[in-house]
């Protein structure tokens, strides 16, 4: 029974007309490339959150910024290692030797004016890393998006057109028996099937991806607005010393 209802099923859409032949064949081009970013983004977040939990919990552990720093060139998929990995940058250039001068006060004060251009300059590093990192964890998720709200329609228009010729037969013919109506409405139905077969995972995935996002981006600015206070203190420390 199953086979047969599968047989009859890919009859109508052999037998369907050119129009809703171009909607079936458009759907399956949304719904393949749908697929494909669901298995890649599924992949890549799974490697991007368990490195971003490995590398966290390294950094937190204590082991200093340039033990941290080399393991982070080995973290392909981690979002703050990368963030992370731009910060370090900006913070050898602080810790560059300082201009000394036979006046102390002046020294400190070129010093401290030096650590305060050094700190924004961290900040926006951070904040372009961040950008720079969202860009690439949400890249080809709106397609998923576009799938979700557009294939529903597209395959009611497939449907809409089969009717129509379904009714253009009934009219061309003189009769309206439910033998010669049944075949058009069904083959026009498939098209609407398709586009809710498109449609459902795309916005089931697009609803993970966007909250799996969403957390990955919340740890970004967490550690970037810890890391910052941590350079701050740091500092401090120095100025004190």
């Amino acid at each position: 029974m199953p086979a047969s209802s599968g047989s009859d099923i890919v009859q109508m859409i052999l037998h369907s007309g050119p129009m809703v032949r171009l909607v079936l064949f458009l759907l399956l081009g949304f719904s393949i490339t749908s697929w494909a970013i669901i298995f890649s983004k599924y992949r890549f977040m799974r490697r991007a959150w368990k490195e971003s939990a490995y590398f966290l919990d390294l950094f937190w552990d204590g082991r200093g910024l340039t033990d941290a720093f080399a393991v982070s060139k080995r973290l392909r998929y981690c979002p703050v290692a990368r963030v992370f990995r731009v910060a370090y940058v900006e913070l050898k250039k602080v810790n560059s030797p300082r201009p000394s001068t036979a006046d102390d006060e002046k020294t400190e004060g070129i010093a401290l004016h030096q650590d305060k251009v050094a700190l924004d300059n961290i900040k926006r590093a951070l904040r372009r890393a961040v950008n720079t990192e969202l860009t690439g964890l949400n890249k080809a998720i709106p397609f998923l998006a576009t799938t979700g709200n557009t294939t529903p329609f597209i395959g009611l228009f497939g449907t809409v057109w089969g009717i129509m010729n379904a009714f253009r037969g009934i009219g061309l013919r003189g009769s309206a028996n439910l033998a010669v109506v049944a075949p058009g409405i069904s083959e026009a139905l498939i098209a609407t099937a398709a586009g809710l077969a498109a449609a459902i995972p795309a916005v089931v995935a697009y609803n993970y991806f966007a909250n799996k996002v969403s957390v990955l981006e919340s740890e970004m600015h967490s550690f970037c607005a810890d890391f910052l206070n941590l350079i701050e203190r740091e500092l401090m420390t120095r100025k004190g010393g």
